[in-house]
């Protein structure tokens, strides 16, 4: 098991996660895509994976100036977000509910994104990493703007009163 005796160590065990959770979801996206049945959603999450594949080559320029590996590692909170989400995406049911309970997944994936994010661009501040901040920070406001997408396209219509009444 890998020590924590520094901020650097920590900084690199964030970004290890990162990658690994960033892959994990560029694997999970397709199914996303071809479950939802509302084409703003799949238009949502195809950018998003256009965009998940820009942040990995971002992270791929981080690893590259700490000169750090990836070691693909255990990432057992992305690991859970997934195996949630892969449960959402068998469920039969009416679709809109579907994709409003995708959606639901989806924010959870993106506020745990935005949480690992956040925290190792603040690592990277402390340690003096200011290029390698603001590439995480980058990354950081598009996790960011896709969640609000995400609650936008919620609120334009999948949390409507009309779905919400049983049958």
């Amino acid at each position: 098991m890998a020590r924590l005796d520094t901020l650097q160590d920590l900084l690199v065990d964030q970004l290890q996660n990162l990658y690994t959770a960033q892959n994990k979801i560029t694997e999970t996206l397709p199914k996303m895509i071809s479950v939802s049945s509302s084409g703003d959603l799949k238009m949502a999450f195809d950018a998003h994976l256009k965009t998940t594949h820009l942040q990995l080559q971002r992270l791929d320029e981080v690893f590259s100036k700490l000169s750090i590996n990836h070691n693909h590692h255990f990432c057992p909170g992305i690991d859970g977000l997934i195996k949630e989400g892969e449960l959402v995406m068998d469920l039969q049911g009416d679709p809109a509910i579907k994709d409003a309970a995708i959606i639901s997944t989806a924010q959870r994936i993106e506020h745990y994104e935005i949480a690992l994010y956040s925290a190792a661009r603040t690592f990277a501040r402390e340690l003096g990493y200011n290029d390698i901040a603001a590439l995480l920070e980058d990354t950081l406001e598009e996790e960011t703007n896709t969640e609000k997408q995400l609650t936008t396209l919620a609120k334009g219509g999948f949390f409507s009163s009309d779905l919400n009444q049983s049958s």
